[in-house]
């Protein structure tokens, strides 16, 4: 026969398990956010168009290719993050002309920030691959972008310039043989690093497995598009490492020649990956539909899986998907459509690109709901203190009870 001292034990419990369950799970968060580059045939899309394509596909994070102040302007006062492109052409200038540089941000940021939530520019985009015969101009454009932002009392700006995988990435397989390809008679990346190390910015890369499949014929196409299979791997001899997918693969390349640099600390942000869903040139036949949903589905999961890399437990800072809209002057013989959305900004795929997520143990239920928590806000930690408070007394009365009901029998 159980006694009331029982019951009361069994309460005190219960109840013990419930507010520890309450307490939000810290997770890695992944932000995914969507690239817009405005069309070069067409009439760019009215700003709201490109909010209210935000709002629907559920991010809050853009990345802007030579950016429209009339759409920064739009995203005044709102949570969206907005991470600015200067275009490859201005960057021999910049490098030459402190004032180009502020006569670019007198555009684009003074008269936005911080109402409009600007936290990284990045001087050119695979600047490199366009114009390999300025190399030497990129580093004195960052440098230039970085000291007029200071000079003009921005400091929570990150600034950086981003890369190719295919061009800056040296032997990717194995992902521990791979080393950055230096400019010819350049000596850029070791100087680059220190500045991002010193300025607390990220390495900015773009990845696309699609290219890197399509380059490297051995690579089995389940890799590339995070298909779960037990024969879909790939293993690092080196390090003893198993992969299961392209993206990570491509991601640890990045980090082993960053530590064969001496900076692997460095965060890495993935500034443009996707699927092509077509493609005019004849022989790209993965370039469809069905496999660009598959890879962004699993890119999405992946990510909001909080595991990260083999290399890099924590994962990349974040992802830029390219890009937000298909443009209609695809007319080249190798032009492919990226976009997530048709160029009238209807959607392509049913995918919730949303990046966070809070795991807790009663996810759904109606007490959770209320007590939701949000473990990157000052608040939330109010809050913690509160439900261990509660927990300690809690704790203190099983023990008294316990004593009690020790005694009585």
């Amino acid at each position: 026969m159980f006694n009331n001292h029982h019951y009361s034990h069994t309460f005190c419990v219960a109840l013990f398990f419930l507010l520890l369950s309450l307490i939000p799970r810290s997770t890695s968060l992944r932000f995914i956010g969507l690239t817009y580059s405005a069309p070069t045939t067409t009439p760019s899309p009215p700003p709201e168009t490109i909010s209210a394509a935000l709002s629907t596909l559920k991010v809050n994070s853009l990345r802007l290719e030579d950016p429209d102040p009339t759409v920064i302007r739009t995203f005044l006062y709102t949570n969206v993050s907005l991470f600015l492109t200067v275009p490859n052409y201005l960057v021999p200038t910049m490098a030459s002309n402190r004032s180009s540089t502020l006569r670019w941000l007198y555009t684009h940021v003074v008269p936005f920030y911080p109402r409009a939530r600007i936290t990284t520019i990045s001087v050119g985009n695979a600047f490199l691959d366009s114009y390999p015969q300025s190399a030497s101009a990129l580093l004195p454009a960052i440098t230039n972008l970085h000291l007029s932002l200071r000079d003009l009392g921005i400091r929570k700006i990150t600034v950086s310039t981003s890369f190719s995988f295919v061009t800056a990435i040296s032997t990717p397989f194995p992902p521990s043989s791979a080393q950055f390809q230096e400019p010819p008679g350049i000596n850029l990346i070791g100087p680059l690093l220190q500045f991002l190390r010193d300025t607390n910015s990220s390495f900015l890369i773009n990845v696309y497995p699609y290219n890197l499949y399509r380059l490297k014929s051995e690579i089995p196409l389940g890799i590339a598009l995070f298909q779960e299979h037990p024969f879909n791997f790939r293993d690092d001899l080196v390090t003893g490492v198993r992969y299961r997918n392209l993206f990570d693969m491509m991601i640890d390349a990045v980090v082993s020649a960053m530590a064969v640099a001496g900076y692997e600390s460095i965060p890495i942000v993935v500034t443009e990956t996707g699927w092509p869903s077509s493609s005019t040139a004849a022989n790209e036949v993965e370039a469809n539909l069905g496999y660009a949903e598959i890879y962004l589905k699993g890119l999405v999961k992946h990510l909001r899986s909080g595991i990260g890399t083999p290399l890099l437990k924590d994962g990349v800072k974040e992802v830029y998907v390219y890009e937000m809209f298909d443009k209609k002057e695809g007319t080249t013989p190798s032009s492919r459509s990226w976009g997530v959305l048709y160029p009238n900004g209807t959607t392509k795929y049913r995918i919730d690109f949303s990046s966070s997520k809070s795991n807790y143990l009663l996810e759904g239920s109606w007490i959770n709901l209320a007590l939701r928590i949000d473990t990157d806000d000052v608040d939330s930690y109010r809050y913690r203190y509160w439900i261990f408070s509660v927990l300690s007394r809690l704790m203190s009365a099983m023990t008294q009870n316990l004593m009690v009901s020790e005694s009585l029998d």
